[in-house]
């Protein structure tokens, strides 16, 4: 279960920076509404996701790194370990709640998949909606860097340690 929603929220996530990217330069056209509730619908997806994996993470500890890999890595990486990931459980809530609230001050609220109206987050504020869209923003670059990050020590382990860690978490055994 952990490893399917890591590699699903991963693949989400990626998709969603993405076409975040590519809407928000778009002139206002059906495409870009399409593309904007498109956005809306994935992040209330992730953040629902984010639930169920803490959920999960809370009942379902994780088993610690193996003692081979604990002692070959310097107290700064296991540092780095900790921190990368308790940004990226923060970020997992943090942008789609700040999307979320945007939305709703900016006056357009989340119908889910065009059927059921999600209630708004935050009452309609123009003054708050600007306030709220660079922040959702930035939070999503901040969730973007420590996403290469986490890609990038992965890949250290796999192809310079080759100590067995990125095994723990490979898509075939999702």
């Amino acid at each position: 279960m952990a490893i399917g929603l890591h590699w699903v929220m991963a693949l989400a996530l990626v998709g969603l920076f993405v076409v975040g990217l590519y809407m928000v330069d778009l002139p206002f056209s059906p495409q870009r509404l399409k593309l904007y509730n498109w956005h809306k619908w994935a992040g209330v997806v992730v953040l629902t996701l984010a639930f169920l994996r803490l959920l999960w993470r809370l009942f379902r500890r994780p088993p610690p790194l193996p003692a081979a890999v604990q002692q070959a890595m310097p107290a700064w990486q296991r540092a780095a370990h900790h921190a990368t990931h308790a940004g990226l459980y923060l970020l997992f809530f943090a942008v789609p709640l700040l999307g979320w609230a945007y939305s709703s001050a900016a006056g357009f609220p989340i119908v889910l998949f065009g059927h059921w109206p999600l209630p708004d987050f935050v009452p309609v504020n123009p003054d708050l909606a600007e306030a709220l869209k660079p922040w959702h923003a930035r939070a999503a670059y901040a969730m973007a860097a420590l996403v290469v990050l986490h890609v990038g020590a992965a890949l250290k382990h796999a192809l310079v340690d080759r100590d067995g860690l990125w095994a723990r978490m490979s898509p075939r055994g999702a």
